[in-house]
């Protein structure tokens, strides 16, 4: 089974954001040239995660930090000495991978589906790797 591993940062500039990763993606799925596998993206950082949403209307990932901040507000009680521990909680919650089906050589999405890297902690530099398995 073919394999290859696409590495790449970023830099984050807010505390909380969402980056759309479509162009690392498409980029990483090209150079591999599988037509038929998988791909996992994942983030190793415990502040930050991946997630699949809706790329068309700019309001969603605006709503949606607004749903996090509100479920996830950084309360003055926590005892984590970084004071970040709503970072942790909405990294845990959205998940630090996805993995997206890659058929005829290209991503299966929804038509207004994109790749994002969400960021908890920020402005931060950030580490994402994607692994193209072939099928």
């Amino acid at each position: 089974m073919g394999q290859t591993l696409h590495t790449f940062t970023i830099s984050t500039h807010d505390k909380q954001s969402f980056t759309n990763l479509d162009s690392q993606v498409d980029k990483a799925l090209t150079e591999s040239d599988v037509q038929d596998g998988i791909m996992v993206v994942y983030c190793p950082h415990t502040t930050g995660a991946i997630t699949i949403n809706e790329n068309a209307d700019p309001d969603v990932k605006t709503d949606m930090k607004r749903g996090l901040d509100e479920t996830f507000p950084n309360k003055p009680e926590y005892v984590h000495m970084e004071g970040n521990s709503d970072g942790h909680m909405k990294s845990s919650v959205v998940g630090a991978s996805e993995t997206l089906i890659i058929a005829d050589g290209r991503l299966v999405l929804g038509t207004w589906q994109s790749v994002f890297f969400c960021e908890f902690d920020g402005p931060r530099t950030r580490t994402v790797h994607m692994k193209v398995l072939q099928g």
